[in-house]
């Protein structure tokens, strides 16, 4: 047993075909379209009112040394409370919505160019959709705010372009690119015997794209789209950089109101950053659930 001789361990190999290795999963390089809502819902409850109280009650000791203390700062945050909620991030809410609604109707557009057989249509369609894909949504929004016009003039009209109209359609680029990747990759996911099967049918393109290729991608797009809403409405507060009333900016208005306290800027900011969780994780929960309900069961 000992002299076995043992091609490609103890002698040389009598062949040079390739060996096939086991699977190995981390190497595996997989696209995750919920994986952000996956990271937000992986963190268990009891870990962001810890990380709040580990925000809010560091400074205290700083708090004590100043003639502003802490409770004065905590009572200027209730008094500005409702202006911030009902100006502030209603506004920001107001925002993702009608960003997600163009980047949804425009990004399902681009995505169903991107799988013409026409070159002359599916090109020009990935160019666009690469290039705002991978592109800094912030780089987006100060190319939109110097683009755009202020003002325009229709006759003896003058319409004026908000500062928000502008945001909306900065933001609704880079969500548009991603929508589409998100209807391109649902539509390649279904397998090549259901459109052989409608070819079969004698169905035409068109036909077996609309009734029954995009049918079974509705459930997949669910929980990608649900995903991409959320990063959308964390990345909202850009606009306050664009000078969109919106919860950041309007915190940085109510600080100035109050003197510009170094004290105010904890409690401020930390009631910005929860009130986008308490918005965001229910989606993310959601966005996991929808996606082990569509989940296909092999």
């Amino acid at each position: 047993m000992a002299n076995k001789t043992i091609p490609g361990v103890n002698a040389r190999p009598t062949t040079d075909l390739p060996v096939l290795l086991p699977l190995n999963p981390r190497a595996m390089m997989i696209t995750d379209p919920v994986g952000f809502s996956r990271w937000v819902s992986s963190f268990p409850l009891w870990v962001w009112p810890a990380l709040t109280a580990i925000i809010v009650l560091w400074p205290v000791t700083a708090f004590a040394q100043s003639n502003y203390t802490y409770t004065q700062a905590m009572a200027a945050l209730v008094k500005w409370l409702p202006f911030l909620m009902k100006s502030g991030f209603f506004f920001n809410v107001i925002i993702s919505l009608m960003t997600m609604l163009f980047g949804t109707v425009s990004g399902v557009v681009l995505g169903l160019m991107q799988i013409s057989p026409n070159r002359f249509i599916s090109l020009p369609a990935k160019i666009i959709t690469q290039t705002f894909r991978n592109s800094p949504w912030l780089v987006l929004l100060f190319i939109v705010l110097l683009a755009l016009p202020f003002e325009f003039q229709i006759g003896s009209t003058i319409i004026t372009v908000p500062d928000w109209f502008k945001a909306v359609f900065g933001l609704s680029l880079p969500i548009m690119a991603n929508i589409a990747e998100v209807v391109r990759g649902a539509i390649l996911s279904v397998h090549n015997g259901q459109w052989e099967a409608a070819e079969s049918l004698a169905y035409t393109r068109q036909q077996t794209l609309w009734r029954i290729i995009l049918p079974q991608c509705f459930k997949r797009m669910i929980p990608p789209w649900m995903n991409w809403y959320a990063i959308l409405t964390m990345a909202t507060p850009l606009c306050s950089l664009l000078g969109v009333e919106e919860l950041i900016t309007l915190s940085r208005q109510a600080i100035e109101a109050e003197d510009n306290h170094p004290e105010l800027l904890v409690p401020f900011y930390t009631f910005a950053l929860l009130i986008f969780f308490a918005y965001c994780y229910p989606i993310a929960r959601f966005t996991i659930a929808l996606e082990k309900k569509f989940t296909v069961k092999l």
